[in-house]
Parts: C-alpha cells; sequence; structure tokens
C-alpha cells in the first residue's frame, strides 16, 4: 500500500466524505533513506477536512519536511500536530544515540500547536525540548476541530501515563496503546500494566466493533483492521481479569 487514501475494511463507516485521511509508513513513503525510519515501521497520519483544506498530523517523527510535502502536494494546509505519546520515535528526540526529527523541528518550519494529553505534558517537554507554550494541553474526552471534523481524544495511560488515542469518523488512530497484535510494553519509564489493562478493557470499550483501528507501528501483516476481528484475535484480550493480565504482561 502506497500513502494514497487507506481503503478501509467492509463495515467500515464513512460518514464524512470530506474527511481527510492519510497513512504513512516511515522507511516507505517518508523517510525512504533512513534505516532507523525502516526499523522502526512507525505510522505518521494525516487528517482533515477536504473542503476547507486544513490537516493535523499525528505523531510527526523521522522526516518532517516529507510530511509537510505530502500536505502540500495534496493541498492541505498544516494546523497542529497531535501527539499520542512522548516516546521519541513519535515525535522525535533522542533514542539509543540517534536524534529523530519531530515536533521541535516542525515547530520550526511550521509554528503549529502541539495538541498532548495533560498528563504527558512534562514528559514531551523533556523529550523533545519544547516549551510548555508550545503545547495545548487536553484531557479525555475533548474534541479537536479540523475545519467541521471532530476528533475526539481519548486517554489511553499503560504504555505511558498520558498516551492518548484519536477517534474521527469511526476509526480509532491508537499509537502504541493497541497494535493488531499485541500492545504497547509497560516496562519503559512510565509504563504502568494495570493502567492499561484498564485502558485496553474499559476506556476503549467505548469504540465499536466496526470501528478501524489504525496502530502507530506495523507489527502485523495488514496496516488496519476492525476492532472487532482485533478484539477477537488479539491475545491481549484473553485474560479474563486483571489478575490474568498482570500474569501475562505484569
Amino acid at each position: 500500500m502506497d500513502h494514497d487514501d487507506v481503503q478501509l475494511p467492509s463495515g467500515a463507516k464513512g460518514e464524512h466524505h470530506r474527511l481527510y485521511f492519510r497513512q504513512l509508513l516511515t522507511g516507505r513513503d517518508i523517510a525512504r533513506h533512513d534505516p532507523v525510519a525502516a526499523q522502526m515501521v512507525n505510522f505518521v497520519y494525516l487528517l482533515g477536512d477536504r473542503d476547507t483544506g486544513e490537516a493535523v498530523v499525528v505523531d510527526p517523527a523521522y522526516d518532517v519536511k516529507g510530511i509537510l510535502d505530502v500536505l502540500a502536494e495534496d493541498g492541505m494546509e498544516l494546523k497542529g500536530a497531535l501527539a499520542t505519546h512522548y516516546h521519541p520515535d513519535h515525535v522525535g528526540g533522542d533514542m539509543m544515540g540517534y536524534r529523530i526529527s519531530g515536533v521541535r523541528e516542525l515547530v520550526t518550519l511550521d509554528p503549529v500547536p502541539i495538541h498532548v494529553q495533560a498528563d504527558e505534558a512534562p514528559w514531551m517537554q523533556r523529550t523533545t525540548e519544547l516549551s510548555a507554550h508550545d503545547l495545548v494541553q487536553h484531557r479525555s474526552g475533548d474534541r479537536i476541530m479540523v475545519g467541521q471534523i471532530p476528533i475526539e481524544l481519548i486517554h489511553t495511560p499503560g504504555h505511558t501515563p498520558g498516551s492518548q488515542c484519536f477517534l474521527v469518523d469511526n476509526r480509532l488512530v491508537a499509537g502504541d496503546t493497541l497494535f493488531l497484535e499485541g500492545c504497547g510494553r509497560t516496562d519503559l519509564p512510565g509504563g504502568d500494566p494495570a493502567a492499561l489493562y484498564e485502558s485496553l478493557t474499559q476506556r476503549l470499550a467505548k469504540v465499536p466493533d466496526d470501528a478501524v483501528l489504525f496502530p502507530g507501528h506495523l507489527y502485523s501483516a495488514d496496516p488496519s483492521a476492525s476492532m472487532g476481528d482485533t478484539r477477537r484475535l488479539n491475545y491481549v484480550f484473553s485474560p479474563r481479569d486483571e489478575r490474568e493480565w498482570l500474569a501475562m504482561f505484569g
């Protein structure tokens, strides 16, 4: 799949024909010559309103100029960035001795607001060296409007304290909270396996089975799947209670 509009699985809703939605794979669609980007297989997402030409980027990393070039080619104007969590492979910073470009470079090229979950703000500042003035802090349930397209923010702690997912037109952009196979690690700074269990089983329970999951990495054969299939096939949903979950993942 190239970085054209994503083909949704059957049953997915498409209520907003004006929705602009692009899924970009690092190492292939952007950052093509970056070996770290190719190894990490991060997804970057572009969400927007075709009618107004306004867009936001989710987790801009590795190739900020390449992301802006895609938007320009599509006739879209960047209005902000959304961060799922603070890890450098999603928002830029130092990782394993490698400097990854991200939101710090983005605000230099295009000074747009960076939307983060409030609990993630101090972690974001340490990782990206942005100031508090660069960040817009949110609580779970907040909505961001891009043109006339609403994006709901869902706080899903566990992988990090302020991890968040974005629900737009029955699509869930999940970062590292949930993959098609597996979920985010909880053994890194700020990780909490009990919190992630609650996020997966309670906080994301509002997302219907016919919604489409778009993860933060290509860790499976397919780049997206319905939430129903994910809940049925992903082993992270097999524990019957928190005790079993912690025995497996704690």
